[in-house]
């Protein structure tokens, strides 16, 4: 498959119009999270489309796409390695899983982290240390943050919650929204799955945890329950 090709279809299936929409969308004014990020203006599903047209892209061409100053292709880059993932063997996913660490700075915004780092960083330590996703925790990059929990949503969907909710202690005082965001979100399905094993990590937390982080993680709850942890009754 010819990279030069696909970097054509994708700028001819641009749109202006949505490419400023998504601009806005995703706070790449100065200062913003995403401050200068370039978009083409193209949607998700048309974006997942060509990835399975493309999918015996080599990984080069995949590395070559995430260093893209266009956000849309650094999103297209990592729908092709989780497919790529999905279907490696074991050396191949060792290989996919340390391009992808290698390259946590083209992977900057939440959107490429949501999409891809439960599936190649979260699959590859299922059954491993997990010592790199503390690492990822405390790092200084708000994505590489976001990261670190986000993985831990593979753990989840195998009922193992242990390492999200040392993550999430660990992240309590962070003072990102999009970590607040993402760490109420994974109590959230935590609570999905296990409703007393959240609700054992909010009672310990709940009065110093970030406003955002709560209302994620009781988003579920019924009303008048939910009412107390935001009165601090419980």
């Amino acid at each position: 498959m010819d990279l030069t090709e696909l970097r054509k279809n994708l700028r001819d299936l641009g749109n202006p119009g949505n490419a400023k929409e998504l601009q806005r969308f995703f706070k790449t004014g100065p200062g913003e999270y995403g401050a200068g990020d370039i978009f083409l203006g193209i949607k998700v599903p048309v974006l997942r489309k060509l990835a399975k047209k493309y999918k015996k892209l080599p990984l080069s061409g995949i590395e070559n796409l995430l260093y893209s100053p266009i956000h849309e292709e650094r999103f297209l880059s990592l729908v092709l390695l989780v497919q790529a993932y999905s279907k490696a063997n074991h050396p191949e996913k060792k290989r996919i899983y340390n391009l992808y660490l290698k390259n946590t700075g083209h992977i900057n915004n939440w959107d490429l982290v949501d999409t891809s780092a439960e599936h190649i960083v979260g699959a590859f330590l299922n059954d491993k240390n997990k010592g790199p996703l503390y690492t990822l925790a405390a790092s200084k990059s708000l994505w590489e943050r976001r990261m670190a929990v986000m993985s831990t949503s593979y753990f989840i969907k195998h009922n193992q919650f242990d390492e999200t909710l040392k993550i999430a202690e660990m992240l309590l005082a962070d003072q990102e929204d999009l970590i607040h965001k993402a760490v109420g979100w994974m109590l959230r399905e935590i609570g999905n799955r296990h409703l007393p094993t959240e609700e054992n990590f909010l009672k310990k937390h709940y009065k110093k945890m970030p406003r955002v982080m709560l209302r994620y993680a009781i988003e579920k709850f019924p009303e008048t329950k939910r009412q107390k942890y935001l009165h601090g009754t419980i």
